[in-house]
């Protein structure tokens, strides 16, 4: 093998891992190949998030172990912490370039040879699972966040470039395919502006353009705002339930009025968890997973309990809680009533039994039925785990399985370390 070697490193959401493999495809075009773990790299590209203070933080230390790891290597910087203070990204080892705009990448390849940036992936390396990016930017304001901060450019991919690459993509393997953007639910809102509501083009319509292609594929969307699952889109989710996943993470971030407010968040504790009872209500024992944060300046005990409260109304079947933590550069980061660490902690443990009650009550409603399962690991025994299209881990019995296919799978029980086991009734094998 010849040709210059390249290492990459991903840190943060989705939207970074799909963008890290676009530059990676973008410089395999002009020959560069990617660097074995012991093999010393000619080129870095480190991807950095900055939505928490741990996110910088572990994104400097990747760039040093990066620097000493690779002494030769010219290193290139991109992602939300770049933009956020690039300055200090410079003065790092070995850093050649810090790419503070996403929109520089085509110039960016230039300066290593690449003519043609790709307009879209036709793999996802390593990956039976592979993430499509279909927006970018959010306009949102809210308290904690700082991403508005670092991706506020709101920008919408042409539907066409989205389906052919979709395409692409199903046609080399992929089986599941996650539509994910900085804020998902916001799909066309830029190309709306000053037209008539019915000539809207907005993420409904660009799942019905993609249920349109040939192909053994799924497709699952990625975090979501609860006032953004209209309608439409939940009526399409019904109309192609055998091949969009059941499943909706819509953001919660906490179940008191009182502190969305404070959070600076867009609705009420109600209009959400009427949303989420119109999802169980037109779809088949969907899977509502989300995000709460514990400890915001000035939660208190009884906003706690409303949180979870909320959790117990929506019927999540899985909870991501997070411990509020002050993002320099935001009002919450200043605000009175900062929560102790150990108050924090405690909630967390508290919301986390919460969750664990939650999942398995979730789990159990599932026995007895048959789910399509993308088959991820093989294990000695002979056995096989996967992700549900429903989100639940599964573990298979099954003959003829491999790595990559789509199995429906009759689930039989849920052992005590909270997977699902079932036996596969019929396999759609990887290409």
């Amino acid at each position: 093998m010849t040709g210059p070697l390249l290492k990459t490193h991903t840190l943060g959401c989705k939207v970074n891992q799909y963008e890290t493999e676009l530059v990676s495809q973008g410089l395999a075009s002009f020959g560069y190949h990617v660097a074995a773990n012991d093999q010393p790299a000619d080129l870095c590209v480190i991807n950095t998030c900055t939505v928490t203070s741990e996110g910088d933080s572990k994104s400097r230390k990747v760039i040093r172990r990066m620097a000493r790891q690779n002494p030769e290597a010219k290193l290139v910087v991109m992602g939300c912490y770049a933009t956020r203070d690039p300055d200090k990204l410079r003065s790092l080892p070995n850093v050649v370039e810090v790419v503070t705009d996403k929109r520089e990448l085509p110039d960016l390849l230039g300066r290593f040879g690449v003519v043609d940036f790709p307009n879209g992936l036709s793999h996802f390396s390593n990956r039976h699972r592979a993430y499509v990016k279909v927006q970018d930017g959010c306009l949102l304001r809210c308290s904690y966040c700082i991403i508005p901060k670092v991706r506020p450019n709101m920008s919408s991919r042409p539907m066409q470039d989205i389906v052919s690459e979709v395409e692409r993509l199903a046609a080399n393997g992929h089986r599941e395919i996650v539509l994910t953007g900085i804020h998902l639910g916001h799909y066309g809102v830029d190309w709306n502006w000053n037209k008539p509501k019915e000539k809207w083009l907005r993420l409904s319509h660009l799942i019905r353009a993609l249920m349109q292609l040939d192909g053994d594929f799924r497709i699952r969307l990625s975090s979501i705002e609860a006032t953004e699952v209209t309608g439409e889109l939940i009526q399409m989710m019904a109309d192609y339930s055998d091949r969009v996943c059941p499943h909706l993470h819509v953001c919660l971030q906490s179940g008191s009025d009182r502190i969305l407010r404070r959070m600076r968040r867009r609705w009420g504790v109600k209009r959400f968890l009427d949303r989420c009872a119109t999802v169980h209500e037109k779809l088949h024992k969907p899977a509502l997973t989300t995000d709460i944060i514990v400890g915001f300046p000035g939660e208190t005990e009884e906003d706690f309990q409303a949180s979870c409260d909320a959790a117990r109304i929506a019927n999540f079947s899985k909870i991501h809680a997070f411990p509020f933590s002050a993002r320099k550069g935001t009002p919450a980061a200043s605000m009175s009533n900062q929560i102790s660490k150990q108050e924090k902690a405690d909630r967390i443990s508290r919301l986390s039994n919460v969750e664990a009650a939650l999942r398995k009550e979730y789990f159990e409603g599932l026995v007895g039925d048959e789910l399509t399962v993308l088959v991820e690991s093989a294990h000695e025994d002979g056995t096989y785990s996967g992700t549900s299209c429903r989100y639940a881990p599964v573990k298979i019995n099954g003959n003829g399985l491999q790595k990559g296919d789509l199995a429906r799978v009759n689930i039989a029980l849920v052992d005590d370390d909270a997977h699902l086991k079932g036996t596969a009734s019929s396999i759609q094998n990887v290409t």
